[in-house]
């Protein structure tokens, strides 16, 4: 198990502003200049943002509906799309397109799945159809054990491993306790094969008391995850009054939630026993105060070498972007107009940096100004 000292509190030095007023959508960033372009708009409350080989990309809206446009900018509503508990935080959540879409025509989703008495996080596929307005043969690869009936940390976002499984996030569904109850998959990182059933290798298959999908655990409500690109993988998590945390997810690590937490909760008394326990890692960086941190992506370096590696991070509560140094825990901000409560955020096949924006109820694309 690796273990890690946070490398600093944050500090938001939002840097990255408006050019001027007659700029709007330009930032001024350590990289140079850059140019924020809206991609789609009209949307209300985008979640879940993914590229198809096309160049067309997939969008879903919590209320239930999974939108696909086209390089051109037209859309069209996709049908087939599970039944969904839109309450609270729930609805639908993620999607994922996988690496042989161009053969499989699979689509993954993650969402809030109507159960007895309340809701729970699950993972769907389905089959795009070949007039892309349609999902085949949707089934249910997984759903959480009873989540409840309260309407928040559903977690939900999907990544796809270097191997070609499925990573999920699952948050503790408002129920603290259980992320420390491995018998639950309240407050964990889950980790299947293709088809929904469990890898021989999952650090707890065959423990008994143990859910068998379970990859980590002791998270509170981690909504971001990315593979960065030497096959790493990391997620951000929302803490409660404070310590928000980024941490590096390794295979059976207990990351303390609710024993330890950089934060207080709401009503300002203290979390756990403090900030450090045995057998439980630190995360690699926390802010205090909250960011509210929901998409990740670990940047490649294609079209801004001086952020390779670095982590990009959508705030909902400062409404920026930030852009964190792994190395030293430095952080840069991103903040304009159209960086209103950030859902989502992705790297794009050409380098660019999409995200989604809640508020402004859209699709953006951060590239270097002055390039087509």
């Amino acid at each position: 198990m690796t273990c890690f000292r946070p490398l600093a509190l944050a500090v938001l030095w939002l840097i990255a502003v408006p050019a001027s007023p007659g700029l709007a959508g330009t930032l001024e960033a350590s990289v140079g200049p850059l140019k924020v372009e809206e991609m789609a708009d009209r949307l209300h409350e985008p979640w879940g943002l993914a590229f198809l080989p096309d160049g067309g990309f997939l969008v879903t809206e919590r209320g239930g509906a999974l939108w696909r446009f086209e390089a051109g900018g037209s859309r069209v509503q996709v049908t087939g799309t599970p039944q969904v508990w839109a309450y609270g935080q729930g609805g639908l959540l993620d999607v994922m397109v996988p690496r042989d879409f161009a053969t499989s025509r699979e689509v993954f989703l993650s969402y809030a799945k109507p159960q007895e008495g309340g809701a729970g996080t699950a993972l769907a596929v389905g089959r795009l159809n070949d007039a892309g307005d349609g999902l085949d043969d949707v089934r249910v690869l997984f759903e959480m054990t009873p989540g409840g009936a309260r309407p928040q940390h559903f977690g939900s976002r999907i990544v796809e491993g270097p191997q070609g499984h499925l990573f999920l996030t699952i948050g503790e569904r408002g129920h603290a306790e259980l992320a420390q109850d491995l018998q639950r998959h309240n407050g964990t990182v889950i980790r299947l094969n293709r088809d929904g059933s469990v890898p021989q290798d999952n650090p707890f298959r065959g423990q008994a008391g143990a859910q068998p999908e379970i990859w980590s655990y002791g998270h509170r409500n981690p909504q971001g995850l990315a593979l960065a690109p030497d096959g790493r993988l990391w997620a951000v998590e929302h803490g409660a009054m404070g310590g928000d945390e980024l941490n590096l997810i390794e295979p059976g690590v207990n990351y303390g939630w609710p024993v330890i937490a950089y934060g207080r909760h709401y009503d300002g008394t203290k979390i756990g026993i403090g900030t450090e326990a045995e057998g439980m890692a630190q995360p690699v960086h926390f802010w205090d105060p909250s960011i509210a941190p929901s998409g990740l992506a670990i940047y490649s370096g294609a079209l801004w070498p001086d952020w390779a590696g670095h982590a990009v991070i959508g705030s909902l509560k400062f409404d920026y972007i930030a852009v964190l140094d792994l190395a030293d825990g430095s952080e840069e901000g991103l903040r304009s107009r159209e960086t209103g409560r950030v859902r989502d955020v992705r790297e794009a096949p050409d380098g660019t940096l999409w995200f989604l924006s809640v508020k402004r109820g859209g699709v953006f694309r951060i590239r270097p100004a002055g390039t087509p």
